[in-house]
């Protein structure tokens, strides 16, 4: 399997497990609440401070610090023009801040930035995706409520 399968293969199982992350926390009552179903990203990073702050395996402190030390840049429109920016979530909790960058990397991937028939940046993107589903996987795990909800 070439690179390019490869990174067809890994964005397919993070978006699965992004999927899946987000019907957990709304269906775990980390959501909006009435009207439009929407999961709230900054609660649950509430409950997972800790596991970010103190994380419980070298594998997801290797993830974070990969994610903090290199985040994802947002990509912007300037003068009809595509470019990037390095953006930094305003937000002083360290837990909402990773999840940020970690929908960042979904969006990124989802609205066309990082694929658009082939791959841009394939040497990026892979630890980017590889570190994100650690990160998802081991909130998940975190959580007992989301835990029940993403494997029930």
């Amino acid at each position: 399997m070439d690179q390019h399968e490869s990174l067809d293969t890994l964005a397919a199982e993070f978006f699965r497990v992004f999927s899946r992350m987000e019907y957990a926390l709304k269906a775990a009552g980390y959501n909006k609440g009435d009207g439009n179903a929407k999961a709230n990203w900054y609660e649950f990073a509430i409950a997972i401070e800790e596991i970010v702050k103190n994380p419980p395996s070298p594998e997801l402190e290797r993830a974070i610090s990969f994610i903090f030390n290199a985040p994802p840049k947002k990509q912007i429109i300037v003068s009809r023009n595509l470019e990037w920016e390095a953006t930094e979530p305003n937000t002083k909790s360290r837990a909402y801040k990773l999840l940020q960058y970690v929908c960042r990397i979904r969006n990124n991937l989802f609205h066309g930035g990082k694929f658009n028939g082939h791959w841009f940046e394939p040497e990026r993107s892979e630890p980017l995706l590889r570190h994100s589903l650690t990160i998802l996987t081991a909130c998940v795990e975190a959580t007992p409520e989301v835990n029940r909800a993403y494997n029930g």
